[in-house]
């Protein structure tokens, strides 16, 4: 039996995709490469934007109309999903192989109540998974031979476990092994987000790549959005940890179009983005959502005025990607190796980077090993240098 995986959205939907593909292998299936090949079709859909939740709606009619004799079961956020007795018995516990990277969700759901997100509706409130069982399926990430690992959730920053939050549980990540590294996820500016701080800059093994969730450069915003902090939250904690870590990356999300957002606030979201220096951005326009607050305010913004709010939000993410990647030259950076014939991956900083040509064949790097490099060029956002040796 062949199962098939499309997995849309956040990465912790890719996390669980991930351990339920593991939990099938070791009931015998075999991934297939495409849906002609498979048995069993199991989309996990995204609905935090109508975009993508139409995308995966799209998808899921197209399979029933093409394969109307295969199974199909749609699950992840999305509202027709099914509680199949067969994803149910799946043993979840079992370590994915397939990626380069490790993925190890902590956390589910979230107890906030921002007035655009219907994800709450889907993943219900937040729950933490015990601090040493994350640890245990650490070490056994690290046992398989992974050299890297994504820490996620649906909200990092409303992790608990008896008291202990994600900075603790970063540290103590970080302890298992000082030679493997530790990426944090999105984590939204807060007190949690400034303790993580302190944990990057004592533990050299966790990824300095930072990733606030802002939203907007607008208290005005902020508030109508129901977001738990202002823009002065959001900039204190990056000037901490620029003081702590020169060359830390900070990465962020922006919405643009929000309802009553006006030229004003724009502005105010385009010059925190260059004031900053955000190094990565996602960038995507308001998507109203029913059920939710947002979907029933006022001073709804055009789609058109949006989408070029956004693409001149995306032009300036793009110009301050590409001057963080220029002072990254004269650097070393470490990468996990994804692609082995050019010994290229992502730093700890988030930016692609690959050995020059003349290097690559001779050092022999497999996939996920950890390959030191001395940044040379950048061209855009992308790193090209040669080798360190210990």
């Amino acid at each position: 039996m062949k199962v098939c995986f499309d997995t849309f959205g956040c990465r912790l939907n890719r996390a669980e995709a991930l351990s339920m593909e593991a939990g099938f292998l070791a009931r015998g299936w075999k991934v297939a490469s495409s849906h002609a090949e498979a048995d069993l079709i199991i989309v996990r859909g995204c609905s935090v934007t109508a975009k993508a939740q139409h995308e995966c709606e799209r998808l899921l009619e197209h399979l029933k109309e093409k394969y109307p004799a295969k199974r199909v079961i749609a699950t992840g956020c999305l509202k027709q999903k099914r509680n199949e007795a067969l994803l149910r018995d799946l043993d979840m516990d079992r370590i994915p192989l397939s990626t380069t990277r490790a993925f190890l969700k902590v956390q589910d759901g979230c107890s906030s109540n921002c007035a655009f997100c219907i994800v709450p509706q889907f993943r219900g409130t937040a729950r933490s998974i015990v601090f040493e069982d994350v640890l245990e399926q650490a070490k056994r990430f690290f046992d398989a031979g992974y050299t890297e690992i994504v820490v996620t959730g649906c909200n990092l920053s409303q992790y608990n476990s008896k008291g202990r939050r994600i900075a603790q549980l970063a540290a103590a990540l970080a302890a298992l092994d000082g030679r493997r590294r530790i990426r944090i996820g999105s984590v939204e500016p807060g007190p949690a987000a400034a303790e993580l701080v302190d944990a990057m800059a004592a533990n050299a093994n966790i990824c300095r790549y930072l990733h606030l969730p802002v939203q907007s450069g607008s208290n005005t915003v902020l508030s109508a959005m129901r977001r738990p902090y202002k823009v002065q939250d959001f900039e204190e904690i990056v000037d901490t940890a620029r003081k702590a870590m020169p060359f830390v990356a900070i990465g962020c999300d922006l919405m643009a179009g929000f309802p009553g957002e006006s030229e004003h606030d724009a502005l105010a979201t385009r010059s925190l983005t260059m004031r900053l220096a955000i190094a990565r951005a996602h960038v995507f326009p308001f998507s109203e959502r029913p059920g939710t607050a947002a979907a029933l305010m006022a001073g709804k913004i055009l789609p058109a005025l949006r989408a070029e709010r956004a693409a001149a939000l995306q032009r300036i993410a793009d110009e301050e990607r590409t001057r963080y990647a220029k002072r990254m030259i004269g650097r070393v950076v470490e990468i996990v190796v994804e692609d082995e014939e050019n010994v290229a991956g992502w730093t700890g900083e988030y930016l692609w980077c690959r050995l020059r040509h003349e290097y690559a064949t001779a050092i022999g790097a497999k996939r996920r090993d950890l390959v030191k490099i001395r940044v040379q060029k950048a061209e855009g956002h992308v790193l090209a240098g040669t080798p360190v040796f210990e």
